[in-house]
C-alpha cells in the first residue's frame, strides 16, 4: 500500500515536499527497496502526467522536462519512503500527486506497468 501525504495550498513560487509512505509488499510481493518508484500527476479534465522517477537503488533519476532543475525525487529504503520536493512552485503545477511503483528496469516506463498507486496528495499553486 502507497500513501501520499503533503500536499496542501501554497504560493507561486513556493517550495513544498511531498511524501509517500509504502507499508506492506507490492502487489508482486516484493519489499519496497525492490521497486523503481515515481511520481506522476493529474490536474482536472487532464490525463495522468509523469513527473519524476527513481531507480530502486536512488541512485539514478529521470524527470519530465516541464519540472526538471525545480523537483527532487529521493527515497529512503529503511523507512520505505518516497519523497518529492518542489522548489519555485507555478500555477501550472496544481494538481494531485500520485506515487506508483513498478519492478520494470529502465526510464518511459508505461502507466499501467506500474502495479501499486497512492490515492494520491492534492497540491494547489496560487499565482
Amino acid at each position: 500500500q502507497l500513501v501520499e501525504s503533503g500536499g496542501r495550498s501554497v504560493q507561486a513560487g513556493d517550495t513544498l515536499t511531498v511524501s509517500c509512505t509504502a507499508s506492506g509488499r507490492g502487489v508482486s510481493g516484493r519489499p519496497f527497496e525492490d521497486y523503481a518508484m515515481a511520481w506522476f500527476r493529474q490536474a482536472p479534465g487532464k490525463d495522468r502526467e509523469f513527473v519524476a522517477a527513481i531507480a530502486w537503488s536512488g541512485r539514478s533519476t529521470n524527470y519530465a522536462d516541464s519540472v526538471k532543475g525545480r523537483f527532487t525525487i529521493s527515497r529512503d529504503n529503511s523507512k520505505s519512503q518516497l519523497y518529492l520536493q518542489m522548489n519555485n512552485l507555478k500555477a501550472e503545477d496544481t494538481a494531485v500527486y500520485l506515487c506508483a511503483a513498478t519492478l520494470t528496469r529502465g526510464w518511459g516506463v508505461p502507466v499501467h506497468e506500474y502495479e501499486t498507486w497512492g490515492q494520491g496528495t492534492q497540491v494547489t499553486v496560487s499565482s
